[in-house]
């Protein structure tokens, strides 16, 4: 039976982030509860497997879910997404480029650009970032950065091909642009540190970020051992 972690993070009183980890061989996930103190509604991100895991989370933190966000459709991060919509009557949120790309359809979806917006009060800016897949999408909530399976604390995804592994060094770089230090990293996996480091700590576990080149980035994420099964496996 997997639980939310006890002790939610609370990001400069704006709002709490609940790591719900969900498991399904090979896979293991972290999805994310996001809620904000002062009106108590709720954003899910990247639900998957264990529909009584998100309503335990729920009910905890006396959350009123106001939406559903996708960082992309790889199906261990959309399992859920349709029928928790269905369930408590709420949007789910992907990329334009991801919808397109990919052909996932919910009852309930939208989808949207780069234009910032908010869901139950919770202001939301996504930051799109291609290369895992071609509409991969990072979530800027408060003092948190939801990344799914574009940047890890200790990596990055897993790309298909060259043109996706340059993407994702643009994507990565372009998150190097953006960032604060003082961000949180919340990925979709984690391998030996534990979500929520800042973006200034994952420098010191992240070899992606130090690369110089796309050219010398792609040679070394499609090295040998990367394979399209691997890829599949640990998407």
């Amino acid at each position: 039976m997997n639980k939310p972690e006890s002790d939610p993070v609370n990001l400069a009183a704006e709002v709490t982030v609940t790591t719900i980890k969900v498991s399904r061989d090979p896979f293991i996930n972290n999805s994310y509860m996001v809620r904000d103190p002062r009106t108590g509604k709720a954003l899910l991100i990247d639900p998957a497997w264990d529909m009584a895991a998100y309503e335990r989370a729920l009910e905890a933190a006396s959350a009123e879910l106001a939406g559903i966000l996708i960082t992309h459709a790889h199906p261990d991060h959309t399992d859920l997404a349709a029928p928790l919509a269905e369930r408590y009557r709420c949007p789910v949120w992907i990329s334009h480029q991801e919808a397109e790309s990919s052909g996932f359809r919910v009852p309930t979806m939208r989808t949207f650009g780069e234009c910032a917006w908010e869901a139950g009060g919770i202001p939301i800016r996504p930051i799109i970032t291609p290369g895992h897949t071609p509409g991969s999408t990072c979530y800027w909530i408060g003092q948190a950065l939801f990344t799914g399976d574009t940047l890890f604390i200790e990596g990055c995804g897993l790309c298909p091909d060259r043109a996706a592994a340059e993407s994702m060094y643009s994507s990565l770089e372009r998150l190097k642009r953006l960032l604060p230090g003082g961000v949180r990293i919340y990925p979709g996996h984690s391998y030996v540190q534990p979500p929520g480091l800042t973006f200034e700590k994952v420098f010191d576990f992240n070899l992606y970020l130090s690369f110089s080149s796309a050219e010398v980035f792609a040679n070394f994420r499609l090295r040998p051992g990367q394979s399209k099964a691997a890829w599949m496996a640990f998407s």
